[in-house]
């Protein structure tokens, strides 16, 4: 509910609007995942609806391209990308970097993880990943790394905030692996269509 506060005089009391980005909205294990479309690296448009159905999709949010924990955590994310498919699963990687540092960055590091451009944070807040923190007595605004397995019915099944990048893709894939044995005749419908 709410209202405006007024004055006993009646007149209404001009207050500062409250905003609570600290404290973001996140989507909850069971829920079904928040959608949207980004571009990615080659400035294609990336529309999570259109996967979903036929994959599972590991979403990862990450601070910057070319930064150490952030280079070794879409390294790892590539080396296991066979792994990945194998069992049906895309990994895409966002961050706030527009699509040529994200085209740079794959470049670079010869990274196979699908990486989307969050310039306007709108799959951030969806996802309850921006944070607030005072740097040099001024408040900005970053990316909290995280990841939320979703899988292919489109339901959150796994979410992790502050992972340490190191030893996690792998980590991330043992969740996938278990996420399918919970369902293995999805894998047995799939083989039998193209048997």
């Amino acid at each position: 509910m709410h209202f405006t506060p007024q004055h006993a005089s009646g007149r209404v009391i001009k207050t500062a609007r409250l905003e609570s980005p600290a404290v973001p909205v996140e989507p909850q294990v069971g829920e079904l995942a928040p959608l949207f479309a980004l571009p990615d690296a080659d400035m294609e448009m990336f529309d999570l609806a259109s996967v979903l159905g036929s994959h599972h999709v590991v979403l990862y949010f990450y601070p910057r391209d070319n930064t150490p924990g952030c280079i070794r955590q879409a390294i790892d994310f590539s080396d296991h990308d066979a792994d990945f498919e194998q069992e049906k699963c895309i990994v895409v990687g966002v961050s706030p970097d527009d699509c040529l540092t994200h085209a740079d960055f794959r470049d670079q590091h010869g990274l196979s993880v699908e990486l989307l451009s969050d310039e306007e944070g709108e799959a951030c807040r969806l996802y309850g990943v921006w944070q607030s923190a005072m740097v040099n007595g001024a408040m900005k605004r970053s990316v909290r790394r995280s990841t939320f397995i979703i899988s292919s019915d489109g339901v959150l099944r796994h979410v992790m905030h502050d992972i340490n990048p190191r030893g996690h893709a792998a980590e991330v894939f043992q969740l996938i692996k278990q996420l399918n044995s919970r369902n293995p005749n999805a894998n047995r419908q799939e083989h039998g269509r193209h048997a």
